[in-house]
């Protein structure tokens, strides 16, 4: 008998919408040969399960084992180990950062997770002076980032939104924030990077050296190689900051602010839209975003059930400007 349509249909809504696991029988002589390479940091073959799961929880492919780095030698043995067993190996290679992918992209199936987080992270070195920058390993926290500059009074020119994310994660895709409209996103913040390639070499690439590698690594999502260093551009870091949330119940309305925010000479620094559905009386959890003077039009505000939309915005500014910066945020917002 013929699969009917829905028969297909159902495999299509179990794939796309309800996750996949998938286990395959581990390779017994490429789990001998794990065994055999020499490293700083050891494999782990038996508690592997957390490292078939990520952020989007769609998908879900077991490795064979997990590596632990102790050195980025270790990362490069590894993927050399893979890459001479030639293209017919079934074992293969994937770096997990702090595991915030959404469809299994930081999964290997049957294959090798490197856990990135494990690798030791020397101590970073911040240089100020006219183009200042952080030397940071690949499997740092952003957040790890910005304690660290921050002492010198300085912090990476562009951001995520989250910060418990690695270096190495968000720079293999783009990290993007309400930064990106006034610095780019975070690859384009970046003056050098070292690279575990494909064939197992460490390269050190830039815009000037290597630079074919430097601008595929960037956002490529691991497929040109695994950044185990980047050294990142700062700027100096903000004395003080106002936070300003805008609800919006109209979408049109909403969208023409953003643009019209992001494309004004005189602006926010931060600059970020997003929808939410108000199923928890957002208000009342967001009661200090408001202007104290406010409380009678926020709490007639009705906006329960309803799809609502949100200007998340930030403006920079020194101490003694404190007392005009309620001035100088309307102002922007009314341009």
């Amino acid at each position: 008998m013929k699969p009917s349509v829905l028969h297909y249909l159902k495999l299509f809504i179990l794939f796309a919408f309800g996750g996949v696991t998938m286990a395959h029988v581990p390779d017994q002589d490429a789990l001998a040969s794990l065994h055999k390479l020499p490293l700083d940091g050891y494999f782990s073959f038996h508690d592997v399960s957390t490292a078939a799961r990520d952020f989007g929880n769609l998908s879900s492919f077991m490795p064979v084992a997990v590596l632990h780095p102790g050195s980025v030698d270790d990362i490069a043995t590894t993927v050399r180990h893979v890459f001479l067993r030639g293209e017919h190996s079934m074992l293969t290679v994937a770096a997990r950062g702090h595991g915030h992918s959404l469809r299994g992209q930081c999964q290997a199936a049957g294959g090798i997770v490197i856990k990135m987080e494990s690798l030791p992270t020397a101590r970073m070195l911040v240089h100020s002076g006219a183009s200042p920058y952080v030397d940071a390993s690949g499997g740092e926290l952003w957040i790890n980032v910005l304690h660290e500059t921050f002492k010198y009074g300085l912090a990476p020119k562009s951001w995520t939104d989250y910060l418990h994310l690695t270096i190495g994660g968000t720079l293999s895709n783009a990290g993007v924030s309400g930064q990106t409209f006034r610095n780019g996103p975070q690859i384009s913040n970046v003056k050098e990077l070292e690279i575990v390639t494909g064939r197992g070499d460490i390269v050190t690439c830039s815009p000037e050296q290597n630079s074919d590698l430097f601008h595929a690594a960037l956002g490529g999502l691991g497929q040109f190689g695994i950044i185990t260093r980047a050294r990142i551009a700062l700027e100096p870091a903000p004395k003080m900051v106002r936070w300003i949330r805008v609800l919006y119940s109209d979408f049109t309305i909403f969208t023409e602010d953003q643009e019209m925010l992001i494309s004004a000479e005189r602006t926010f620094d931060y600059i970020e839209g997003f929808v939410i559905i108000n199923r928890s009386g957002i208000l009342n959890n967001w009661r200090s975003s408001f202007n104290p003077q406010d409380p009678v039009w926020a709490s007639q505000f009705e906006s329960d059930g309803r799809v609502l939309f949100c200007l998340e915005m930030t403006k920079n500014y020194n101490p003694e400007e404190a007392d005009n910066m309620e001035q100088v945020s309307s102002q922007i917002g009314c341009h």
